[in-house]
């Protein structure tokens, strides 16, 4: 935890998340701050911030305050996570851990701004999964440990993204020891599962995270307005999407992979093209840029060379 009453804490995995392990008197006996407790400042309430925020603070974990550009951010904030809003222009209180929660193009700007008003924290974290960790250089000069906790999670508004993130895994970065088992341990106290992620493949990583859920949904979004223009609901399609990430997860994406393409069915494949060309032509592209991505999984590419 952050000094308090003079008394340095460090962390401990022998007790938990932290514990003092100052060599003078301990000073400060609040319950509240001992066993597994954790302080943490939000910088930056949007929907990942206080979906974050808002699962530390049901896990035990206090929030020593909020800061935020909106005024109107901030005041949700403070009233989600019960704390005061801070000023920019004041130094930081102390606190175990500073959340930046800003946008990626905002992270190395904010923490310029806040380095000289960090003294009393002792470790300085971004949620991107996209930045390095230098982007805290600031902050670094100023003393802090720098790293980064990324919750490979979708995090729609902070009610649902709080409860999604039990069970979710979670990329720490850190070069320091201390901060890296601080963050493993802080993921796991919210039901998180974290692993570690080296800084250099932050920006693969990413990628491989978009392609999960981003690139999900825009097949998914090809395959609803088909549907439709069938007459048939998108609902009908939950059990089998279902079954396919479930299998995919399972016996692995190739292992998972069946229909016409996977077997070479020239024919059939043929066919879909033909439907989406008379009755969404404005899709061809697309349904063809799946096709093509499809076949290069299941290593039929020369078959349907031809026609895709």
């Amino acid at each position: 935890m952050a000094s308090s009453g003079g008394v340095p804490r460090t962390y401990s995995r022998r007790s938990g998340l932290l514990s003092n392990l100052a060599s003078g008197p301990v000073l400060d006996r609040r319950p509240e701050l001992r066993g597994n407790v954790a302080t943490f400042i939000l910088v930056g309430p949007g929907r990942a911030g206080l979906s974050l925020g808002v699962a530390l603070q049901r896990a035990g974990h206090q929030a020593a305050g909020v800061l935020a550009r909106r005024p109107e951010a901030a005041s949700d904030g403070t009233r989600r996570l019960q704390t005061d809003v801070l000023d920019w222009d004041d130094d930081l209180p102390s606190a175990d851990v500073l959340i930046l929660a800003v946008r990626d193009d905002a992270i190395a700007e904010v923490a310029g701004r806040l380095a000289a008003r960090a003294g009393a924290v002792r470790f300085a974290v971004h949620l991107s999964g996209l930045k390095s960790v230098d982007t805290l250089a600031a902050l670094s000069t100023s003393g802090l440990q720098i790293g980064s906790l990324h919750p490979l999670q979708t995090l729609p508004n902070p009610e649902d993204g709080s409860a999604a993130l039990s069970g979710a895994w979670m990329a720490v970065t850190a070069d320091r020891l201390e901060l890296r088992e601080f963050l493993e341990d802080l993921a796991r106290s919210i039901g998180g599962r974290p692993f570690v992620l080296a800084d250099a493949h932050r920006d693969l990583y990413h990628a491989a995270a978009a392609a999960s859920s981003n690139y999900v949904i825009a097949a998914l979004a090809l395959a609803e307005e088909l549907f439709q223009r069938a007459g048939v609901p998108f609902a009908a399609a939950r059990p089998l999407v279902a079954a396919v990430t479930d299998n995919a997860f399972r016996l692995g994406p190739l292992g998972a992979l069946t229909g016409p393409i996977a077997r070479g069915d020239v024919g059939t494949v043929r066919g879909q093209l033909a439907a989406v060309v008379r009755w969404a032509p404005e899709m061809e592209d697309d349904y063809r840029a799946f096709a093509r991505a499809t076949a290069r999984v299941a290593g039929t590419e020369a078959t349907f060379q031809e026609i895709l």
